[in-house]
């Protein structure tokens, strides 16, 4: 039997990145390449089959991309598509912290409160103070948000990180996620959609324009968001989750009944239906009427898979005409009356022994 180390994280592979924003070449040599603010999204992977499924879904050029200071190329696309459908994973699928990255990899992790690395108070909110988010990048902490998706319309089985370093996407990322997350307790997936808005903030005076990444539930109600987890299935198609229910196809009970060869068995055939709801207690609903119907027939004899009648006070061989000579056999009368079935006898057959089963 299998079994886990309890300490590590349990995470599925990511096969690529989902970014919002790429570089172009400084057109001064040696210069370092300029970022591009991108109004569609870019994906970007090691593999370059998951990049040229995505250029087919998306739209976008395939292309061999070094990021910068890492040593290794990779593969990316910058798609036409400004929104995406993907599938949130079970549990938190978000992580956050202020983040400072130098060459030599993250200086400080901080939650605002306590330096994680370290396990000092705010170096920035000590510094700085208050507004120290305000300052330029290069001297604080930036908040870096991830969260990992599934994108189910490509291959294979991961997820695709999307990585934001917007102070306002950290805000409307984590409000949205965690009202969400207390409904379903991270018990099951959710589908979202996701895009990219323009924004402006005013700033000392001064109008600037930023882009944030929105992740929302894609259903076509919120109480589908916030009545509990949902299936696999219905994350997959939400507009299940608006389609009635198939009612289970309920069984030929009449069609049963005239297989059977006694009454008794036809009024077996009643109970079993009442017990399943599908026909009224006291008789009264069309299938009551057609099953009493039946039973009304096989006490006469009727052949009730082909409808023939015998005649009154005829044997079933009379039916069969004379025989070799021109000569017709003898009648036979029933010497007692035959036994009431009739209409007014059905609640027998609905509830034998004056009550229902």
């Amino acid at each position: 039997m299998g079994s886990r180390i309890l300490t590590m994280k349990k995470q599925a592979a990511e096969l690529g990145r989902i970014r919002t924003g790429y570089s172009r070449p400084h057109p001064e040599a040696g210069r370092r390449p300029i970022p591009v603010k991108s109004k569609t999204f870019v994906l970007s992977s090691h593999s370059r089959d998951y990049v040229a499924a995505a250029a087919e879904l998306y739209g976008g050029r395939v292309e061999q991309w070094t990021p910068q200071g890492q040593p290794v190329a990779q593969w990316r696309v910058i798609t036409e598509a400004t929104e995406l459908r993907a599938i949130l994973p079970a549990g938190d699928p978000l992580s956050q912290s202020y983040e400072m990255w130098s060459g030599g990899g993250c200086s400080r992790r901080c939650d605002g409160v306590t330096e994680q690395l370290t396990r000092q108070p705010c170096v920035c909110l000590a510094r700085f103070g208050e507004d120290w988010h305000e300052r330029p990048a290069d001297q604080v902490c930036r908040p870096t948000s991830r969260i990992g998706v599934f994108l189910p319309d490509l291959p294979d089985l991961g997820v695709w990180r999307l990585e934001t370093k917007s102070y306002y996407a950290a805000d409307a990322l984590a409000g949205g996620l965690d009202t969400v997350l207390q409904a379903t307790e991270g018990r099951g997936m959710m589908p979202v959609r996701m895009w990219i808005e323009q924004r402006s903030v005013v700033r000392g005076g001064k109008t600037k324009q930023i882009q944030v990444v929105m992740v929302v539930p894609s259903l076509p109600k919120l109480r589908h968001a916030l009545s509990g987890p949902i299936s696999t299935a219905a994350a997959l198609d939400p507009s299940t989750l608006d389609r009635p229910a198939i009612e289970a196809a309920r069984p030929d009970y009449a069609a049963e009944a005239r297989l059977c060869t006694t009454v008794e068995a036809a009024r077996e055939v009643w109970h079993r239906a009442n017990r399943a709801g599908h026909v009224a207690r006291d008789g009264s609903d069309p299938l009551s009427q057609e099953l009493r119907q039946i039973a009304d027939d096989i006490a006469r004899g009727v052949d009730t898979s082909t409808g023939v009648v015998p005649e009154d006070g005829q044997d079933d061989e009379l039916l069969d005409g004379p025989d070799n000579d021109g000569v017709y056999e003898g009648e036979f009368v029933d010497e007692e009356p035959p036994a009431d079935t009739s209409a007014g006898a059905w609640p027998a057959v609905a509830q034998p022994g004056g009550g229902g089963r």
